[in-house]
């Protein structure tokens, strides 16, 4: 056998194997439509971590609106609000008793990875970085602020003069980030928590019973109550993000407000971890194909022109970040160098 006849007999060879393989393109239509004839006929579900009326919940109803529309099969989706343990029965329940097969979405707190990075979040089992993130509605900065009639209207003011702070509870960014200020800043706050969420805060800052919210991201605000930042019902001590809102050009960053190196790391480290925002997303044991399909899904839907008028009409600040910036984000936090995380949580109360 010649050399020219042997090469064109392995040439046949392989492109007769290859002609039994499916083409990509072929396999990601036979994936496409696997994930469609799955959720055809579904009815899916948003466990929302917050009672309703608050930033959670309008946002995640939103959502479960919109994104049936771009999921394959068009299932449809409910809203199921479980407000407990500052949202950590939601994410708990979404880990250990969901059905892990994409049916089932949840919106976790800005402060939960943080958390886990720490070591508060003994009950709750499961590593955060084994979710699977589909995306981020809102970037939004966090914001510390009281009534405007209780004259602390600086953190200055809150260092010399106690200002009580609503929480929904201990595991929430509304309990542990006006804690850090007190101990990094030498800020007087004290957290009343066992609140379900904006909505009952409001309410009790206009009782008079407390003083202001720990956090509460300011997309939430323009959503829900828009005038307490039009009409100054409100005094914002700080914004908490990696740059400002163009609403609060005169509020300083929570950086801003370091005094030196050691504080600009704390500091640093913390508003990095804010930046996950309130990630969207199903448990660590849902297919790949299915996690793929509702990433491309949220992508999908924050482009929709319906749903972009229908936050427009809702007042609702849209955002977007995509599952993959967010997975990345979730695992640098959990991830940080062991000794800044002790360092933390060294300034942090007992839980």
């Amino acid at each position: 056998m010649t050399r020219r006849f042997a090469t064109i007999v392995l040439l046949a060879a392989i492109t007769a194997v290859a002609a039994l393989a499916p083409s990509p393109i072929f396999a990601q239509d036979a994936a496409s439509s696997d994930v469609a004839s799955f959720y055809r006929g579904k009815q899916m579900r948003i466990i929302i971590r917050s009672g309703p009326g608050g930033g959670f919940d309008l946002y995640s109803r939103l959502l479960a609106r919109f994104i049936v529309k771009h999921i394959p099969g068009n299932p449809t989706m409910v809203a199921q609000n479980m407000p407990a343990g500052g949202g950590l029965a939601a994410i708990s329940y979404v880990a250990e008793v969901a059905p892990q097969d994409g049916t089932v979405v949840t919106m976790i707190g800005q402060s939960l990875p943080f958390d886990q990075a720490l070591g508060y979040t003994p009950s709750f089992k499961q590593d955060l970085r084994t979710f699977h993130w589909i995306g981020n509605l809102s970037d939004s900065n966090i914001l510390t602020y009281t009534w405007h009639t209780r004259g602390i209207r600086s953190m200055d003011d809150a260092r010399t003069r106690e200002a009580s702070l609503g929480s929904t509870g201990a595991g929430d960014v509304g309990s542990w980030l006006p804690s850090l200020y007190n101990s990094v800043l030498g800020t007087k706050f004290k957290i009343i928590n066992g609140y379900q969420g904006f909505a009952e805060v409001k309410l009790a800052m206009e009782r008079g019973e407390i003083d202001g919210f720990g956090a509460n991201p300011l997309a939430s605000i323009l959503s829900t109550q828009p005038q307490l930042i039009r009409d100054r019902l409100i005094s914002i001590l700080v914004q908490v993000g990696l740059r400002k809102e163009k609403e609060l050009p005169d509020t300083p960053l929570l950086t801003e407000l370091a005094r030196t190196d050691d504080e600009r790391e704390l500091l640093g480290f913390v508003t990095k971890a804010m930046s996950v925002g309130r990630p969207i997303g199903v448990g660590p044991g849902v297919p790949s194909d299915r996690v793929e399909a509702l990433r491309k899904a949220f992508d999908a839907t924050l482009v929709d022109p319906e749903f972009i008028a229908e936050a427009k009409r809702s007042r609702m600040d849209i955002g977007p970040m995509n599952g993959a910036t967010v997975q990345r984000l979730v695992e640098e936090v959990q991830s940080a160098p062991v000794d800044l995380r002790t360092r933390v949580r060294a300034l942090m109360p007992p839980r």
